[in-house]
């Protein structure tokens, strides 16, 4: 089933910024409001893009593009998110602007989150690539949603955490920000690579 193959790369979108971002809006003054904007936010920029992805090959493909043509722009994407990933690997430490997050509004939480699932490199390249790997294997739209939704639940675990174990999440909150920040590039290479050998044999089978 081709919605199993790409749920995996639901980490990939949350990998990095994202989840750190969600762990330190989790802790913040306003905590429960920030991250539900943060949420709110990332659905609307995730779905748009990988539906209008969607949509687009459907499109071209209604006007007789090639399969293989589709699945070798996904491969293109996927190689760029990895080199993209590879590339920041080395930023073992959250940018200095995630700290402001402790005293953040809801408002500027639903922009962060609109922007960083959104229009982040890695994000907006794997938003195309699925959407476009979906609509070329004929899968229906609402699989897109499926995935949104895998993307969105790994997004609010730090929420979700804090509501049903309350003082115990939160003390391990920073254990689990130091690994995503640490090991996380790691996971999405592995990720994005196997999506690549997924595509590769698409092409070649």
């Amino acid at each position: 089933m081709n919605l199993a193959k790409i749920l995996p790369m639901a980490f990939v979108m949350i990998a990095g910024p994202q989840i750190l971002s969600a762990i330190f809006l989790a802790t913040s003054e306003n905590w429960r409001r920030n991250s539900v904007a943060y949420i709110t936010g990332a659905a609307l920029s995730i779905t748009a893009i990988i539906s209008a992805s969607y949509f687009f090959i459907n499109g071209i493909s209604d006007e007789g593009s090639s399969s293989d043509t589709i699945d070798i722009v996904v491969l293109v994407l996927l190689v760029l998110a990895g080199i993209h990933t590879f590339l920041k690997r080395a930023e073992s430490q959250p940018p200095k602007w995630m700290g402001k997050l402790q005293s953040a509004t809801p408002k500027l939480s639903f922009k962060l989150g609109f922007l960083l699932l959104g229009v982040f490199p890695t994000d907006i390249l794997t938003s195309v690539a699925v959407g476009q790997y979906l609509a070329n294997h004929d899968s229906l739209w609402w699989h897109c949603g499926v995935f949104v939704g895998v993307t969105l639940f790994l997004l609010a675990i730090p929420l979700l955490g804090l509501l049903a174990f309350g003082e115990r999440a939160q003390a391990a909150m920073p254990k689990a920000r130091d690994w995503m920040n640490n090991n996380s590039w790691v996971v999405s290479e592995i990720v994005i690579g196997l999506f690549v050998v997924l595509t590769l044999n698409d092409i070649l089978g």
